[in-house]
């Protein structure tokens, strides 16, 4: 498996209830389908996986596989603070029909780089599926250092990272580790474009829930290497991005999503939107809405 392009790390639509939204969950996961996204990411941290109870994040995958029914890879988010639960969670997800795991770096343990080293080794070589890497330090409290991934990175099942450090050197760094079994991701809209610019495979993008078409152009015009134009794109893409970074992910994106149709709220502690912020979600739509129409007239002209 070969991981490439615009990424969509899926938010979970819950109803007015709080339940989850099965019919909004499949909207969700065809329009990313019509747009080209090239992989999804099921109860990743956009999805709010800690909120989930474990029948939720059985139903999300199993659905989500069923629903995209092999058109395009979908990972599970699986990373956990504990070795031997992690490794019982792959192997059900594996039996669920994920393709991959994406495993966020165990949070709040705080594991030194041989922990990091010991606990992936020990996930790939179980051998239920395989393993992309996946580092988060503001989130977790742990940074996956380069010197670690490239001890990592020749394992024939760890299949590639997600790197969410904005840092031009965290990249260039990667993207020495880059080969043709192991894929190098950006995990941060903001500087995507410039990563897959540099040699980067694709992104696993936030904002790509809310513009499907406009991040699979950013990725085809990037990784082809029209700088110029995967620029000027970029451009457009920029107060969209300043907007989700408003309020804790994915408080920003599902506020967008709700304006869509797709979804209500969140679970608690995470809650809607300040107030302060909702004219900007509102433009933040709108400009959705005009990138998403632009690339289907670009697609029929």
């Amino acid at each position: 498996m070969r991981l490439s392009g615009s990424i969509t790390a899926l938010a979970t639509p819950f109803d007015a209830a709080g339940e989850l939204d099965l019919d909004a969950w499949h909207a969700l996961l065809d329009a990313q389908l019509a747009g080209g996204t090239q992989a999804v990411v099921v109860a990743g941290s956009t999805g709010e996986a800690a909120a989930l109870h474990e029948p939720e994040y059985e139903t999300l995958l199993r659905t989500a596989v069923e629903r995209v029914a092999g058109r395009v890879p979908v990972l599970a988010g699986t990373g956990l603070s504990n070795t031997a639960k992690n490794l019982e969670l792959n192997r059900r997800v594996a039996a669920l029909g994920a393709d991959a795991a994406l495993v966020v770096t165990p949070p709040y343990v705080r594991p030194t780089q041989a922990g990091l080293v010991a606990h992936y080794r020990a996930l790939a070589d179980d051998g239920a599926l395989p393993i992309v890497l996946y580092n988060v330090p503001g989130r977790t409290g742990c940074d996956l250092l380069p010197e670690t991934v490239a001890q990592l990175a020749g394992h024939p099942r760890i299949v590639g990272i997600k790197e969410a450090r904005s840092e031009a050197e965290r990249m260039t760094a990667l993207l020495a580790l880059r080969d043709d079994g192991f894929a190098v991701l950006s995990g941060d809209d903001p500087t995507a474009c410039r990563a897959m610019l540099a040699g980067a495979d694709g992104v696993v993008s936030v904002a790509s829930n809310v513009v499907p078409a406009a991040f699979a152009r950013l990725a085809e015009l990037a990784r082809g290497g029209r700088r110029d134009e995967a620029q000027a794109w970029d451009a457009q893409l920029a107060p969209l991005y300043d907007f989700l970074g408003v309020e804790s992910n994915p408080i920003p994106v599902k506020a967008v999503l709700a304006l869509q149709g797709v979804g209500h709220g969140l679970r608690l502690p995470l809650t809607p939107l300040s107030a302060q912020h909702r004219n900007a979600a509102a433009s933040a739509h709108a400009l959705s809405r005009q990138l998403e129409h632009d690339c289907r007239a670009a697609r029929a002209a």
